[in-house]
Formats: structure tokens, C-alpha cells, sequence
């Protein structure tokens, strides 16, 4: 099957009841035939459940899905996307070891490098999203991994997968990417030399606002590595969310398509307003790099950015004008969502740090939905004016 149709068709078996939809399986654990059957199973000697925060049937849907996808072995599922980040830097770290980073990501994400890990001996250093020679220098012998998000958040910076995976390669280091923004539909990192993919679901891939949840991918030798770490330390997506999500990438591909489309027109208008400086959108020409985007995705996703001349207080005022635009903490939704990163995801960094990674006073985020075009143009417009 083409993976457009296993993320329809790739269910696990049907129960006696011969079920269409697959069912919820809400259980915290599973029986055993016998008393050696238990034994051989806590002893993997032999495959099936033991309980729900090691495996269940809904969890390993979604992870047979996402495999497939992103064209890997194996996957694995966490609470949420940053529970995926720190369960895959904490199965890799240890003390005294060092992590290099594009300066381009997500603020949790940067309050982990900055704040968290540095408590257990555990370094971090940024570069600039897209020199190469950067990371070259940066990796040292106590470099275990190098981390980036591509296209990144919220200023929509890409990386070259493929050119800086050559160069982890050769230090042999791990390569990290957050594919969050494209999903697998539009990316697939390893195929282009990366070592891990994380995810978070609760973004595209449940793509209506419902569940939290992370994805880690990778090869069978890295999960297994993973799943030691996280089987014990407790971070599981509940199977629930697990099921919603499953039923979600069944539409993942044609959703990705509007969302698309959307966004690349609401780009090109964007780009003749003299309120704005600039507009970042990987497929538009005018992107600093455009051809990586054309390289490295098949479109240009969902998410734009632009800046506001007039700064932080036309960005709270544009917000405040928004009419069908949803304000609120998230992306990759249905429904059209901006954001003014200055005042709220990332307004506890400095001044100096925003300008570092990226994000002007004025920057605007905008995930744009599956609402008609021109609906959402008509409410861009207005408050824009």
C-alpha cells in the first residue's frame, strides 16, 4: 500500500466482533494465560501487553501508522510533544555531556536547554540556525546530540537535513529534528540523514484541537534505547488519545493539502501590505531559503510568519482586531489561529534573547486553517487595517 492509504488501512486485527472503526481498549493491563506466559513476558521472550504504559493496542496503531510515514522502523508515543523532547535528551545525556542546538526553537524547548539540564552538568550551545561551520566547531567529544526544528518556531527557519547530517555523521554525534510543522506528509528527516524525528501530535496530526500527545522515531536500535528510558519514567500517551490521533492521520494527508494551499495564498497577499516588513513562508520565493524548502518538502505548510512595522503595540492590536481568527495556545488546527509571540510564548526571554533567535517585537505567527480562503483573508485584512 502507498502510505497515503496505510494511514487509512493500517489498523490492527479486529477483535470476534469484526469492528469497522477500531475500538478503545481502556484498560491499565492485560491478563496472561499462565503463570509462564507472565514470566516470559516481563522477560521478553515473548511479545504482548503488560500494561498500558508499556503497550496497548491503540498506542501501537498509531506507532505502526507513523512509521510507516516517516518512512523509519519504529516509533514511540509520550504524553505530549514535550514530553517526547525531554524523554529523548534525557535517554542520551548524562552528566558532563554537551548538546548542540539551533538557536531557532520552541520556547519550552529553550527553557529545557537553558534551565533544566544545565542543574545536571548537562551543556548547551546555540548556533545559528543555518551555519554550518557553527555546528562543526560546536560538536565537541562531549557532544552527544545535535537538536534543531526545521521549519522552526515561530520564525519559520529552515535547516539543510541533509547537509548537516553529513556533518553530525562524521562527528558522530545524533541528529534531532522537530518535524512538528511539516508532519510526514510534507518531510520525512531521515530519509535526508536524520537519526531522530519527534513529534508533537497534539499539532497536525490531531489537527482539531483535542489531545496532547508526542511521537519519537527512529530506528529499532534507538526506540528500544527509548522505550528503556520512558517505560520506566512514566511519560505515556493514554490510549485515548492514542485512538484520536490514529483516526486523525487518516486525514492527515488531505487536511496538510488545504492547509497548504491556504496558507501560500494568504502569503502572496500578505506580501503587498505596507503595514508589513516582511513575510516568511517556506514555498514563497522571497523566503531566505526557499530552495531548501523545495529541496527538503513536498509544500509549504500551514504556518505563516510576518512582521508588523509598528512593533509590540500593533501587534497586541492587531490580535485584539481579529474577528474569526481563534487567540489562543496552539497551531495546526482546523480553525485559524494567530499568535504575537513577543507577548506570549516567548515573552520571558529578554529583548536581546527574541532578537537572538529571531523574533522581533512585531512578529506575528499565523497557523491558517481549513476555513475558505477568502474568509480568512477578509479577517487578516480588516484587522490589518
Amino acid at each position: 500500500m502507498r502510505k497515503e492509504t496505510f494511514a487509512i488501512r493500517g489498523q490492527i486485527e479486529r477483535s470476534q466482533f469484526n469492528e469497522h472503526a477500531v475500538p478503545l481498549y481502556l484498560t491499565s493491563s492485560y491478563v496472561f494465560e499462565d503463570a509462564e506466559d507472565m514470566r516470559a513476558q516481563f522477560a521478553e521472550e515473548k511479545s504482548g501487553e503488560i500494561y498500558s504504559r508499556y503497550a496497548n493496542p491503540n498506542i501501537q496503531e498509531l506507532l505502526n501508522k507513523v512509521s510507516i510515514l516517516e518512512e523509519a522502523e519504529a516509533a514511540w508515543a509520550t504524553a505530549s510533544g514535550m514530553a517526547a523532547v525531554f524523554t529523548t535528551f534525557a535517554t542520551f545525556l548524562a552528566a558532563g555531556d554537551e548538546i548542540v542546538s539551533s538557536r531557532s526553537v520552541f520556547g519550552s524547548t529553550h527553557r529545557l536547554l537553558v534551565d533544566v539540564f544545565p542543574k545536571w552538568n548537562i551543556k548547551n550551545t546555540y548556533v545559528d540556525f543555518n551555519d554550518y561551520s557553527a555546528y562543526e566547531s560546536a560538536i565537541t567529544n562531549k557532544t552527544k546530540l545535535v537538536y534543531i526544528e526545521t521549519p522552526s518556531n515561530p520564525a519559520l527557519d529552515l535547516i539543510d537535513i541533509e547537509h548537516l547530517a553529513k556533518i553530525c555523521k562524521k562527528k558522530g554525534v545524533l541528529l534531532v529534528v522537530d518535524n512538528c510543522f511539516a508532519t510526514p506528509i510534507l518531510q520525512q528527516p531521515i530519509k535526508w540523514g536524520a537519526d531522530i524525528v519527534i513529534h508533537s501530535t497534539t499539532k497536525f496530526m490531531d489537527g482539531q484541537g483535542r489531545t496532547l500527545g508526542g511521537l519519537i522515531v527512529s530506528s529499532n536500535e534507538i526506540i528500544e534505547k527509548i522505550k528503556a528510558f520512558a517505560r520506566h519514567s512514566g511519560p505515556a500517551m493514554s490510549p485515548f488519545n492514542a485512538w484520536v490521533i490514529s483516526k486523525s492521520i487518516e486525514t492527515l494527508d488531505v487536511r496538510m493539502e488545504r492547509h497548504c494551499k491556504n496558507a501560500l495564498e494568504i502569503a502572496i497577499r500578505l506580501q503587498g501590505l505596507k503595514t508589513i516588513s516582511w513575510v516568511k513562508y517556506p514555498f514563497l520565493p522571497s523566503h531566505p531559503d526557499f530552495e531548501i524548502a523545495k529541496k527538503q518538502m513536498s509544500s509549504g505548510g500551514g504556518l505563516i510568519s510576518f512582521e508588523l512595522k509598528e512593533g509590540l503595540n500593533a501587534g497586541k492590536k492587531f490580535l485584539d482586531n481579529l474577528q474569526l481568527f481563534s487567540l489562543t495556545a496552539n497551531l495546526g488546527d482546523t480553525r485559524s489561529i494567530a499568535t504575537h509571540p513577543a507577548s506570549t510564548t516567548h515573552s520571558k526571554l529578554s529583548f536581546e534573547q527574541r532578537r537572538e533567535v529571531g523574533i522581533s517585537d512585531g512578529l506575528i505567527r499565523l497557523s491558517i486553517g481549513l476555513e475558505h480562503v477568502e474568509d480568512i483573508w477578509n479577517d487578516l485584512f480588516q484587522a490589518l487595517n
